[in-house]
């Protein structure tokens, strides 16, 4: 439609630019006529009579000539053309007469006019010598706008595509590789701003990805201590007002988390929620190990609390007791047979020691990194699913607190886990 368009008008323009060089040409032509004409009659002495009129046709046009007396000259050309033959000047150009639009050529004869005129009307022999250039040019142009329209139509259309191919793969679940930024500014802005879309979009799986993992491992930790302690009811080892309160509160801690994976299906979040409350960490630290008491004694190893007074600060309960449960989960998991693991409670902080194989130096700065030590020791020790620090340093720092791992090879490690005080 572009081209087509842009042809038109330029062979409309055109056309009327042709005209009017036509038209100048005609009236030169007209001029040398009238100049040829005046010089015959000049030699002729002036015989003929005024008024006389000779017609003649030619392939060309139409064209007519006639002597009459100067003072007659205006009833058919204008009054600046007369005043200028007058003056001795010969004179062309256009004139309305008797309903007719005619060119025409004057030429002074003494006290006579020669007159030379014809149709303003151009014929197709007027336009035939300028046609075949026009028609060319016309080609040409159309194949110069059709070139340029189809190689700026690439332009356009190839980051368009290539938007719309990651677009399809971004729908499909998949990271698409960044759409290059280039082309004009707003192509440009458009292939910026899709991948700022897709770099937001990855983040929020990602978050996604990772909070189902987490909820994922922590489902484990009350659905084992419910398990443990129904074993242990139906064996008769726990009396059974023990067992039931232990029951409710693991039951209600699963609660809380099956209403985070809801929330997040509902997508209001993508993260744990956390309260700030005041919290006692000696009742904190008690529950771990009456939590993991029978979990301890399966692998041989002692579980131990010790607590001071006044051991609080501002915290979520559950999500601290998911974080301690997560630490003395992996402190069992690695201490040796007859090892024995601490978790100690003051003011704003909580420790637990294991005397397992500890970490390396190098580890301790990566220590709370998704997956890093699962990988890192999953062929030389037992290890968990490698989120369980990771969870422990998210929650923690949601709660406004810091953790830290303090480690010497082969003497076990303590993490640390320090919260704001009341």
């Amino acid at each position: 439609m572009a081209v087509l368009v842009s042809v038109s008008l330029t062979l409309l323009l055109g056309s009327l630019l042709i005209r009017r060089t036509v038209e100048e040409a005609t009236l030169r032509n007209l001029a040398r006529q009238a100049d040829l004409l005046a010089a015959r009659e000049e030699q002729s002495g002036g015989a003929r009579p005024a008024g006389a009129l000779n017609r003649r046709q030619g392939g060309r046009g139409e064209e007519r000539f006639a002597v009459i007396p100067l003072e007659r000259a205006g009833a058919i050309l204008p009054a600046d053309a007369v005043a200028a033959l007058r003056g001795g000047m010969g004179v062309e150009g256009r004139v309305e007469t008797r309903n007719r639009d005619l060119l025409y050529a004057a030429r002074p004869l003494g006290e006579q006019v020669l007159v030379v005129t014809r149709p303003a009307t151009l014929r197709f022999a007027d336009w035939r010598p300028f046609a075949g250039s026009f028609v060319v040019a016309g080609l040409v142009g159309a194949g110069i706008a059709a070139v340029m329209s189809f190689l700026l139509a690439r332009t356009i259309a190839r980051p368009v595509q290539r938007v719309v191919a990651a677009s399809r793969t971004l729908a499909a679940g998949s990271s698409p590789e960044r759409v290059p930024v280039e082309g004009p500014d707003e192509l440009a802005e458009l292939a910026r701003s899709f991948n700022r879309m897709a770099d937001e979009l990855g983040r929020a799986r990602e978050a996604e990805r990772s909070f189902l993992l987490s909820v994922s491992h922590e489902l484990k930790t009350p659905l084992t201590a419910i398990r443990g302690y129904a074993e242990a009811l139906g064996e008769g080892a726990v009396a059974p007002g023990e067992a039931g309160e232990i029951l409710r509160r693991e039951a209600s801690r699963l609660e809380r988390l099956v209403g985070d994976l809801l929330d997040l299906a509902r997508m209001n979040q993508r993260s744990f929620s956390v309260r700030r409350d005041p919290v006692d960490l000696t009742e904190v630290a008690r529950s771990v190990v009456q939590r993991y008491e029978s979990q301890a004694r399966d692998f041989g190893v002692s579980l131990a609390a010790n607590s001071g007074d006044g051991a609080s600060a501002l915290g979520d309960p559950d999500r601290l007791l998911q974080v301690v449960s997560n630490l003395v989960e992996n402190a069992i998991r690695c201490a040796p047979q007859g090892g024995l693991i601490t978790v100690s409670a003051g003011p704003g902080e909580l420790a637990v020691a294991d005397t397992g194989p500890g970490l390396a130096p190098d580890d301790l700065p990566r220590a709370f990194e998704r997956f890093y030590l699962y990988r890192r020791y999953e062929d030389e020790r037992p290890v968990g699913s490698g989120l369980g620090l990771a969870i422990v340093k998210e929650l923690t720092e949601a709660m406004g607190g810091s953790v830290a791992v303090a480690s010497t090879p082969g003497r076990g490690a303590t993490f640390t886990v320090r919260l704001p005080v009341l």
